[in-house]
């Protein structure tokens, strides 16, 4: 099974790079979840063996791709595009996680993990944002499919719709960066949506996207403490489910910061934690069932819709006003 999943997530890595896949913005998570999803609806894998190896890579691999991916932030990204941004970006993930899950469980009638999942992915940084909540949330596995299928599809939408945006407004490429980076759900997608605008588009919108997956660090940690504490035996007691791997990605971009690791290090480093992460998503994959996803209905759908036009509305006008930008 597990040269089987290593097969799948190389296939999942090597599509993200033809070009016509790139310009979408689709990266190799949620490539590795669709052919992890048609290879388990064409196999059977109900043996002992096969759901030991696919819980390794979905748990122990999970958490150490999200350590490894620490490794492409610092500090230094953060003072050099300004502390406005920085603001700008907790400001976005606020909003759009508090109305996503009020929304989704108030209006929706969504469980609560679900709300969580779709909101976290919108608000942070799509599919690895989900995978990195789901040990906090507990959500069932077809919980997880649902949020990161939806979240997908309206992230791969937005690639089409920044650069049409641009050309009605008068904001400088840098800035037009900031709101892509500060309101797309994927890093690749910052990547496709900045360069189609034009070079200087695209550092902006990379480095400010890159601000907000590092705050996921803090996001999981808010959720732990705030709505999904783990009941401590049968005593009214709670207590909060430390993500300890989260600490993980916070240290490995200290070290970054705080070391300059040779640049075939970084490169060993990045491909690790795309592969644990690309691993980890097909297996997850391979464990839904189409069934399940047909059962969860319109709702994740609906709210993810929702989402997406609070960040390219809400998050244009915030930008508008926080950057001093000419509309």
């Amino acid at each position: 099974m597990l040269v089987r999943l290593i097969a799948l997530a190389v296939c999942a890595i090597l599509l993200a790079q033809i070009p016509f896949i790139a310009a979408l913005g689709l990266s190799a998570l949620p490539l590795a979840s669709l052919l992890g999803l048609l290879y388990g609806a064409a196999t059977t894998h109900n043996t002992q063996s096969a759901a030991t190896t696919l819980n390794f890579c979905q748990q122990k691999l999970l958490r150490l791709g999200i350590i490894l991916f620490g490794f492409n932030l610092s500090f230094q990204q953060i003072a050099a595009i300004g502390w406005r941004t920085v603001l700008l970006d907790a400001i976005v993930i606020i909003f759009v996680l508090s109305v996503g899950i009020y929304l989704g469980v108030k209006l929706l009638r969504l469980p609560k993990e679900i709300a969580t999942l779709t909101a976290i992915g919108s608000a942070v940084c799509g599919a690895a944002a989900i995978m990195a909540a789901e040990p906090v949330v507990r959500a069932k596995e077809q919980d997880v499919a649902v949020a990161v299928g939806t979240v997908v599809v309206f992230g791969t939408l937005a690639m089409f719709i920044y650069p049409v945006i641009y050309r009605f407004t008068a904001m400088e490429p840098s800035l037009f960066g900031i709101y892509i980076g500060s309101t797309v759900h994927e890093v690749a997608q910052a990547v496709a949506a900045g360069q189609s605008i034009s070079g200087e588009a695209m550092q902006f919108a990379v480095v400010a996207k890159l601000i907000r997956v590092m705050l996921l660090a803090p996001v999981i940690i808010a959720l732990s403490a705030l709505l999904f504490r783990t009941p401590a035996g049968a005593s009214t007691q709670t207590r909060i489910a430390i993500p300890w791997f989260v600490l993980g990605f916070i240290a490995a971009a200290a070290i970054n910061s705080l070391i300059t690791l040779p640049e075939f290090v970084l490169e060993a480093l990045k491909w690790s934690s795309q592969l644990a992460l690309t691993l980890a998503m097909t297996a997850l994959g391979v464990k839904t069932r189409w069934s399940d996803i047909r059962k969860a209905g319109a709702k994740p759908i609906a709210l993810s819709l929702i989402l997406f036009i609070v960040l390219l509305a809400g998050g244009f006008g915030l930008n508008a006003w926080m950057l001093e930008a000419t509309i």
